[in-house]
């Protein structure tokens, strides 16, 4: 989230319950104050924030706390030790480690008295205090300790920028202004609630490196080495959390067999059993999730739900806002946090020989559970932040070669299964066929090559294939209503249903297109369809001229 988004969250927003915060720290806060009050109009929720006077966070300490008012406090190393504060200069005389330990200490004790405050620390450089390195060294990793020690939430070395600070007294790196108010926001309503009871997981790029459904069981990774590393330490904490009695529950778009393959290899750190229930369709996850909370009868509040994809986080977040949302790192180093809030939202302070047995119990509860066909959250605001762009290559001459792969590779979204070689594109081609593929890029970067699309010369879609990783984009939308407004509109396409195309069976309800029961060609209602799906187009940026395009 970055200023403008912030901006456009606020003026959006409808308002929501009151949330009163007083952000306490010794440095300026600059530009935090919207962040944050964006970032709890996202969970639905009124932010009033109140600072501090720059360099008063000690006295303040010294008041009382006021009643209502959330604490959130940031703390830096100069909070501590005040000798090691950038803006005051290296120090000329070298400093004493007991006596500077000692005053770390009296602060220390002053913020233990703030039982109801929530702590965030950030571990910034320390100048060089001492004349050995050594004892510099000491002194930043025992101020961490004792950050710990009081429950304080590590944010990264990256957050603190040394020329902001200098410049304009506010320490935090501009870039990172909503990472930091989406952290405090969060732990302000986590630790509000009462501790969940169940984890609802993604699968493909969670569980597991890689998509199963394209990649294959071969494909993906989830052992304790190279890119599977991060995934097979997140199912270890999974199986700890089913241990101590959190319900563990899984709903990802793919086909049952697919889903379950992983798991009857015996080699993951998780099995089937270990879950609740694994719902896979290709419904919306939100819907998906109403229903296991219906069959449990739990609170929606109760549940948490991790997936690697910011759209279907929205889209949870935007149907369920009472779900706790959270995104799975994209980095290994971004795992140690993302653990430690997983953690704190399962915290429980006794086990009992029940929660070892809860998972069992609810299994029976959940027996025969069919997937929900509600319709899930609009996400086309979400969708318009993206800046997506849809670039249109004509692959009807020169590399074709993505293409082709693509045709024979994907499963789910697939007019019809078939597998076809080089030499029948070419023929298909030299009889007044055309071959076109898209390109999906956003403001993250390029999805690469996602979509091909095969025409013959009598305008019937022989093959229309598009990657599972842009699922709920609009991109097959947008690229059709694009193709039935060109000069040779299709007039059909040849659709055979499959045990794993239910997505382009879910895409072929529409009601432009004309369909029997078992298959065979689909009419096209040229004008129907560019009508209807003209907002899905224009979600794109579109780039589409008439010749190959490199």
């Amino acid at each position: 989230m970055n200023f403008l988004e912030a901006h456009k969250t606020l003026t959006a927003f409808g308002g929501g319950p009151r949330l009163d915060f007083l952000l306490a720290t010794s440095a300026a806060v600059d530009k935090l104050d919207v962040f944050l009050r964006a970032a709890a109009a996202k969970k639905g929720r009124a932010a009033h924030v109140r600072t501090l006077p720059f360099n008063t966070l000690g006295q303040a300490l010294l008041s009382a706390a006021t009643p209502g008012e959330q604490e959130v406090i940031f703390l830096f190393p100069w909070d501590f030790v005040p000798e090691a504060d950038w803006r005051s200069g290296v120090p000329s005389r070298g400093a004493d480690v007991t006596t500077v330990r000692d005053r770390a200490r009296v602060l220390a004790e002053r913020l233990r008295m703030r039982p109801s405050a929530r702590f965030f620390y950030v571990p910034a450089p320390l100048p060089p205090l001492f004349a050995d390195s050594a004892s510099n060294d000491d002194l930043r990793l025992w101020l961490t300790d004792v950050a710990a020690s009081l429950g304080a939430r590590m944010l990264a070395p990256e957050v603190f920028s040394l020329g902001s600070y200098l410049s304009t007294g506010t320490p935090f790196a501009g870039s990172r202004l909503g990472e930091i108010a989406t952290a405090a926001v969060d732990c302000v309503l986590q630790d509000s609630r009462e501790t969940a009871k169940v984890l609802v997981t993604d699968l493909d790029n969670v569980l597991w490196h890689g998509v199963i459904g394209e990649d294959g069981i071969e494909g993906i990774r989830f052992g304790s080495e190279g890119v599977g590393y991060k995934h097979f330490l997140y199912q270890t904490l999974l199986a700890k959390l089913k241990r101590e009695g959190t319900l563990l529950a899984a709903v990802t778009r793919n086909d049952p067999e697919l889903a379950h393959a992983p798991f009857k290899t015996g080699t993951m750190p998780l099995a089937i059993d270990d879950f609740v229930v694994i719902v896979a369709s290709y419904k919306a996850k939100s819907s998906q999730i109403k229903e296991i909370a219906a069959r449990l009868n739990l609170g929606l509040d109760s549940f948490v739900f991790i997936d690697d994809n910011p759209l279907e986080i929205e889209e949870v977040s935007t149907a369920l806002p009472q779900v706790r949302a959270i995104t799975f790192p994209a980095t290994d180093d971004a795992l140690p946090q993302f653990f430690d809030k997983v953690s704190r939202s399962f915290s429980r302070q006794v086990l009992t020989v029940e929660d070892a047995e809860r998972t069992a119990l609810y299994r029976r509860r959940l027996e025969g559970m069919v997937p929900d066909a509600a319709e899930g959250a609009d996400l086309t605001g979400f969708l318009r932040g993206l800046e997506m762009s849809m670039v249109i290559h004509d692959r009807s001459q020169g590399d074709r070669a993505r293409a082709v792969q693509l045709i024979n590779k994907t499963n789910q979204f697939n007019l019809n299964g078939r597998r076809i070689t080089d030499d029948e594109v070419a023929a298909i081609l030299a009889n007044g066929g055309r071959l076109y593929a898209a390109t999906l890029n956003d403001r993250t970067g390029s999805h690469g090559e996602v979509l091909a699309c095969l025409i013959d010369g009598e305008g019937v879609i022989r093959s229309l294939v598009m990657s599972c990783r842009v699922f709920q984009r609009r991109l097959e939308h947008g690229f059709l209503a694009w193709l039935v407004g060109e000069d040779r509109p299709p007039v059909a396409l040849e659709f055979v249903p499959t045990p794993r195309n239910e997505p382009i069976q879910l895409f072929l309800d529409d009601p432009s297109f004309v369909r029997g029961d078992e298959g065979g060609h689909v009419g096209i209602d040229a004008a129907g369809f560019a009508s209807d799906h003209a907002a899905d187009l224009a979600l794109f940026a579109l780039k589409a001229p008439n010749v190959l395009v490199p």
